[in-house]
């Protein structure tokens, strides 16, 4: 059965899968902060496809994502095992694109998009596969969201399905960023690849992390003594502002595509 609500116990009272989960998900954020200090004493630009940006980023981003996850699905509606097996698999497709990223950084090259040598084009395709595996374990768990209403505190079940949709916007986001770079890649446009992703980054990383901050707020309120409809105007607010900021990074995107 899903959890009600997160209970302060949650790490004492969780699965195996989860238990790995969010200790993959705290190291991979460890990881990116690591390499905040890296690039603290290296320097170098924060910029462009070579930076110790991306495994800063994708390490925060990842490690997050993970544990924002393992704990959402918890209130969907999916059996166990289904939902272990999936939890399982994404965990390791992240720690595939987390590791090959921090990898081609440490090497000064390109992550995405760099097919310069044999090892680095198994590098961005194995990137480039990940990528697909997150889409659809992700796109699994968004759709079992709106099949069934999940159970949690009032206001979840809107912010999860919200979350959820609003992640679907990065996950597409993230897809057009892989294929306009491969196309250019392979008609000879290398560098242009490179700088490709740009337009889209904003309306990627913005949609990106809805799935948690619309559910943490969720489960904030339901400590507080408000009444069940003044947590739903507070959810139904947040995801109008939410969506709004989509939206104003979509146009961004549209307008320097």
């Amino acid at each position: 059965m899903p959890n009600q609500s997160p209970r302060p116990e949650i790490l004492r009272s969780a699965l195996p899968s989860e238990r790995l989960c969010y200790a993959t998900g705290a190291a991979l954020t460890l990881s990116g902060l690591v390499h905040l200090l890296v690039f603290a004493v290296d320097g170098g630009p924060w910029d462009g496809p070579v930076s110790w940006r991306k495994p800063v980023t994708f390490g925060v981003s990842f490690g997050l994502t993970l544990i924002a996850l393992t704990w959402v699905t918890t209130y969907l509606r999916i059996g166990g095992r289904t939902r272990s097996v999936l939890l399982v698999v994404f965990a390791a497709d992240c720690v595939l694109e987390v590791g090959g990223i921090t990898l081609q950084a440490w090497r000064r090259v390109p992550s995405h998009l760099n097919m310069e040598s044999g090892f680095d084009t198994a590098v961005s395709m194995s990137l480039a596969v990940g990528g697909g595996i997150l889409v659809v374990v992700l796109s699994v768990f968004a759709v079992t969201s709106f099949r069934r209403r999940p159970s949690g505190p009032t206001g979840m079940p809107l912010a999860l399905r919200a979350g959820f949709a609003i992640l679907l916007v990065a996950l597409a986001s993230g897809a057009a960023m892989i294929a306009r770079g491969v196309i250019l890649t392979k008609t000879g446009h290398q560098e242009a690849a490179y700088h490709s992703t740009a337009p889209l980054k904003p309306l990627h990383g913005v949609s990106l992390h809805a799935v948690l901050v619309l559910p943490a707020l969720a489960w904030l309120m339901s400590r507080t003594a408000w009444s069940g409809r003044t947590r739903i105007s507070v959810i139904r607010a947040a995801v109008a502002c939410y969506a709004a900021a989509v939206v104003a990074a979509g146009i961004w995107a549209a307008i320097t595509y």
